[in-house]
């Protein structure tokens, strides 16, 4: 056995469910507050199609998404996994440093710290492929910390199985287990890896999510793809390590700062959590590996939770006051964050606190410049009156060129939904070459007829016979490349839609 074994923790301290059930609360209350994001659209209409895997992500999200819709379009019950997901991980962290040594403070601690991080609380408002990454990081941290404090040689599986369905939910969790492998290697826990149960969690990692895998293999690897065009055209802005370093501190919470600080430290400080000193070293190693992976800001936010744990029990020996008064300014500057990350302001009530602060995060990608709100609220906001304009056009063609009409849009989000929003309307399902739109081709249509929505006149002028702008879509607060966007009718397109379809690929 290693020295120092921890004893098993007792029950949770009350207070740790009176934080869960406050974290329950507020994320079902505001769940359903704006509509559907632009992404949730587009897992919506990918698990319609069920499959092994999509150009751009594993199967698990959008078949979740789909499934959760089967009584009809709901933006509330699509976020109830991502509830679910936010409220788990409030006792797993609590119970993570109680198991690591920590006291009922140490647990108290690292319950609030999980719930009110504002970068974890974004995380979960929404159902992304991101969502389950904070639970499935945290749980597979724990599960090897348990093997290595306990030799509970079980738990190793458990920790396979994470990880196996987190790669069907996202492949994002690599750089963690990289990082927990190598920190594993480079400390005494890594007579882990004698153990034939590591070796069973490995194949069991393998198992899960080879399907995905294979179907990314089998299409020409369009995520590889994808990572590509993003690293060549700089579309993401992770800037220098230290501006790096600087968002995760003020996206986590400043004052929560000292808490993950501790769990980076402590285990080389402090003997009795010397035994889990790979969870710090992994933290590191998948730090260096996003940043210089040019990743995005929050791509590492789900290792937190797991140095919160740590750090927590680092402190088990804080006194009650300083405890609180160091808990509740955190929690102050928590709720000042509040309407960034969760949509408790209208738009126009965000706008105006937006232009009379400095709370507006600075974008993280291109695809972010501009936003009037952030690129999330915006991009939950217009999507239905696009859809009602697309109708509009449809419905007003003659009924012999509504049966060969295909709608074309220029993404991903645009045709999402008009195919979410537009079977209320009878519209066809809508064409893009955006991702996994690509993939399902021209479904047979002719380009005798295309209405294209948001894409360039004068580049389609050449290619039809006639080009004709009936309509201008927008709304208020959507992001600038959904606002006044044309939507036009091209006629008697000069080259089949199939064979032009290659032309029309963007994996991006």
């Amino acid at each position: 056995m290693p020295p120092e074994t921890p004893p098993a923790p007792s029950r949770l301290h009350p207070a740790v469910w009176v934080v869960t059930a406050l974290t329950a609360a507020v994320h079902l209350a505001v769940a359903g507050r704006y509509d559907i994001f632009r992404n949730e659209l587009y897992f919506i209409v990918c698990g319609w199609h069920p499959d092994f895997g999509y150009a751009d992500q594993p199967p698990l999200v959008p078949l979740i998404a789909a499934a959760t819709q089967i009584f009809g379009i709901n933006a509330w019950l699509l976020r109830l996994p991502a509830v679910i997901a936010a409220v788990a991980l409030v006792p797993l962290t609590a119970l993570f440093a109680q198991r690591l040594g920590g006291s009922t403070a140490s647990a108290v601690i690292a319950a609030i710290a999980a719930s009110i991080a504002p970068a974890l609380i974004g995380l979960t408002s929404i159902l992304t492929t991101t969502t389950f990454e904070p639970i499935a990081w945290t749980a597979c941290a724990y599960c090897i910390a348990l093997a290595v404090l306990t030799d509970n040689r079980r738990a190793l599986i458990w920790a396979g199985a994470i990880v196996g369905l987190s790669l069907e939910a996202k492949y994002g969790i690599a750089p963690w287990l990289a990082g927990l492998v190598l920190g594993l290697l480079a400390t005494p826990a890594r007579r882990l890896f004698a153990w034939r149960e590591t070796w069973l969690g490995t194949a069991l990692v393998i198992a899960l999510a080879a399907p995905s895998l294979i179907w990314q293999a089998a299409h020409g690897w369009p995520f590889a793809s994808l990572i590509a065009h993003h690293n060549a055209s700089n579309a993401i802005f992770t800037g220098s390590p230290l501006h790096y370093e600087i968002v995760q501190v003020f996206a986590l919470n400043v004052v929560l700062a000292p808490l993950w600080i501790a769990g980076i430290i402590a285990p080389f400080a402090i003997e009795r959590l010397t035994p889990v000193r790979f969870l710090a070293i992994a933290f590191v190693i998948a730090s260096v590996i996003t940043i210089a992976a040019g990743g995005k800001d929050y791509y590492m936010f789900a290792a937190y939770p797991a140095m919160f744990a740590v750090g927590a029990a680092a402190f088990r020996g804080i006194r009650a006051r300083l405890a609180s008064l160091w808990l509740v300014l955190a929690f102050a500057q928590s709720v000042i964050l509040a309407p960034v990350v969760l949509p408790l302001l209208d738009p126009p009530r965000l706008s105006r606190l937006f232009a009379h602060s400095h709370l507006r995060p600075p974008p993280d990608e291109a695809a972010a410049i501009g936003a009037p709100l952030t690129q999330v609220f915006s991009d939950e906001l217009g999507w239905r009156a696009l859809e009602h304009q697309v109708a509009a056009v449809w419905h007003a063609l003659p009924a012999n060129a509504r049966a060969h009409a295909a709608i074309v849009a220029t993404n991903y989000g645009e045709a999402a939904a008009i195919d979410v929003y537009g079977k209320a309307d009878g519209l066809p399902p809508a064409l893009s070459g955006q991702n996994q739109y690509f993939l399902w081709g021209p479904r047979g249509y002719d380009g005798s007829v295309i209405i294209h929505v948001n894409g360039d006149p004068e580049r389609w002028r050449d290619g039809c016979a006639s080009v004709e702008t009936v309509a201008k879509f927008g709304a208020p607060f959507v992001m600038p490349y959904e606002n006044n966007a044309p939507i036009f009718i091209c006629r008697g397109l000069k080259r089949p839609l199939a064979e032009i379809w290659p032309r029309l690929q963007r994996y991006q």
